[in-house]
C-alpha cells in the first residue's frame, strides 16, 4: 500500500527572527505607542503578544538588537514592496548581439544600426559580429573595416572597447554606451536693483 498523501507530516515552518525564534537575551523593543525600552526578549515577546502583535527583529546587528512590535503579515507586505521597488530601480546591463556579413547591404546595415542605437540608449552593450563563410575568410580585413565603420557611426551614443578581434570564422567588437555627465545647473542671475532716484530738479 502507498502511504497516504501528506505523510510524513510536514513540520511547521519556523519564522526566523520573530517572537520565540529571537535568540538575543535582551532587545531594544519598539512599541506602537512610541515607547522604546531595553528589556529581556521573553518579556518583550509577551508584551507584544498582549497587544495582539508579533515581536520582529529588525536590526539584529545593533547593540542591543532592535525589535519592533507589529503585525507579521504587514511586515512581510512592506518587505516585499521594498524588494519590488528595488528591482524596478535596478538595471541589468545586457550584451545585445548584432550579426553582419562582409557584404551586408546598406538597408540591412541601417536597420541594425538603428537597433544598436536603441540598445545603447537603454544602457546595454552591443556586440557586433561579422560572420565569414567559405572563401570569405580570406577577406577578414573587409569585416574589420565594417566593424570600425559601425563603431564610428555610433560614436554619439557608444564607445568602442578595443579593436575588432578575430575568433575562428567570426570577427567582433564590443561597443559600450556613452556615460553622459549630468547637465550643469544654470545659475540664476540676481535681478539688478534699481538705482535710487536722484533729487527732483527744481522747477
Amino acid at each position: 500500500m502507498y502511504p497516504p498523501r501528506g505523510y510524513p507530516p510536514r513540520r511547521p515552518r519556523i519564522r526566523e527572527n520573530v517572537n520565540e525564534a529571537i535568540r538575543a537575551r535582551e532587545v531594544r523593543a519598539v512599541f506602537p505607542d512610541g515607547s522604546v525600552e531595553i528589556m529581556p526578549t521573553p518579556a518583550a515577546v509577551r508584551r507584544a503578544q498582549d497587544m495582539g502583535l508579533d515581536l520582529i527583529l529588525i536590526a539584529p546587528t545593533a547593540e542591543p538588537p532592535v525589535a519592533k512590535a507589529m503585525d507579521y503579515g504587514q511586515y512581510q507586505y512592506e518587505q516585499k514592496k521594498k524588494q519590488h521597488e528595488a528591482k524596478k530601480k535596478q538595471h541589468v546591463i545586457q550584451v545585445k548581439e548584432l550579426k553582419f556579413r562582409p557584404n551586408t547591404d546598406d538597408h540591412d546595415y541601417d536597420f541594425k544600426k538603428a537597433h544598436a542605437i536603441r540598445f545603447l540608449k537603454d544602457g546595454n552593450r552591443v556586440k557586433a559580429v561579422v560572420q565569414f563563410r567559405g572563401r570569405e575568410i580570406a577577406h577578414t580585413d573587409l569585416g574589420k573595416k565594417l566593424l570600425l565603420k559601425f563603431a564610428e557611426d555610433l560614436a554619439g551614443v557608444g564607445t568602442i572597447e578595443g579593436q575588432p578581434r578575430l575568433e575562428g570564422r567570426n570577427a567582433h567588437v564590443i561597443i559600450s554606451p556613452v556615460k553622459t555627465a549630468p547637465a550643469p545647473k544654470e545659475k540664476q542671475e540676481k535681478p539688478r536693483e534699481a538705482a535710487p532716484a536722484g533729487p527732483a530738479n527744481p522747477a
